[in-house]
């Protein structure tokens, strides 16, 4: 169920033009940063041999060990440092204009609130651990954090070309859910999956979805769900190429090639897919 209070369709009393409001991080109760501790506390006793080197880099370069919600300034100055980004407190989801501009200009927005303890295993709205603990050590990564403000630019681009869906699609089957190859096997770094228990295991042990090798054109036409598991994973072959690929793609031709092609179902195996593991969906079928 999400909370509509950080649903909003304007800025609410407070906040800046751009949506950014004061962490106030001395407002956090010491309920709310137990409930920090205890999410941090289970996502570490699964990531370490699951998640991706980067991933893992972050955390400790960004102390995020230390205990209860970051402050927001400390965490900003040490990523700031490092790759050149900040982190930016707002109430809610933001417009998508304001999101891409943010991102473009190397500013996280996260959310300033927490999830309720009866809220641990999911909440549909991004929460200040989704959103620090999730996305924000992957930024301390510079081939990662370059991919995300070119990103953000892209962003603004396909707005004004009609074009949001399908951008949509690569973020969230990168960022958010995304998998790497590396050395010692696959290896996860979609914020959506590092700081949800469940999915952290799924998405490498289960033998339920697909696990396909990172296409753009394929995953800009590949529908998702919000609301479970994924039925399908892209598996990046490094961070290098998807920036490659990011910032060599002339976005607009392409847009102009798919966007009257029809959607690949989320569970589909089409032509030309290099499938690392054509899933079973028992996982789909059984919730159906």
């Amino acid at each position: 169920m999400v909370d509509e209070t950080h649903v909003l369709d304007r800025p609410p009393a407070g906040a800046n033009p751009d949506w950014t409001i004061p962490q106030d991080w001395e407002s956090f109760t010491p309920a709310e940063h137990a409930v920090w501790d205890t999410l941090y506390e289970r996502q570490m006793k699964l990531l370490p041999g699951r998640a991706s080197a980067a991933f893992l880099r972050g955390l400790d370069a960004l102390r995020l060990s230390e205990r209860g919600i970051p402050n927001f300034e400390e965490l900003s100055d040490r990523l700031e440092a490092l790759t050149g980004w900040r982190v930016v407190a707002v109430p809610g989801l933001v417009p998508d204009d304001v999101f891409f501009d943010h991102m473009a200009n190397r500013r996280f927005v996260a959310g300033n609130f927490i999830r309720r303890p009866d809220q641990l295993d999911y909440l549909q709205e991004p929460d200040v651990f989704h959103d620090v603990f999730g996305h924000v050590p992957m930024l301390a990564d510079p081939v990662f954090a370059d991919y995300l403000a070119a990103y953000g630019r892209g962003g603004l681009r396909a707005l004004k070309l009609g074009a949001l869906k399908q951008l949509a699609r690569l973020y969230w089957y990168t960022v958010e859910f995304g998998l790497i190859e590396e050395a010692d096997g696959l290896r996860i770094y979609g914020s959506g999956i590092v700081s949800s228990s469940a999915e952290s295991v799924f998405a490498l042990d289960s033998d339920s979805p697909n696990r396909i090798r990172f296409d753009m054109k394929r995953v800009m036409r590949t529908d998702y769900r919000i609301d479970d598991f994924q039925q399908s994973y892209f598996v990046i072959p490094s961070f290098d190429e998807l920036l490659r690929q990011t910032v060599e793609t002339d976005f607009a031709p392409l847009y102009d090639e798919i966007l009257p092609l029809p959607s690949h179902p989320v569970d589909a195996i089409v032509a030309g897919d290099d499938v690392l593991t054509r899933g079973t969906q028992a996982y789909a079928l059984s919730k159906a």
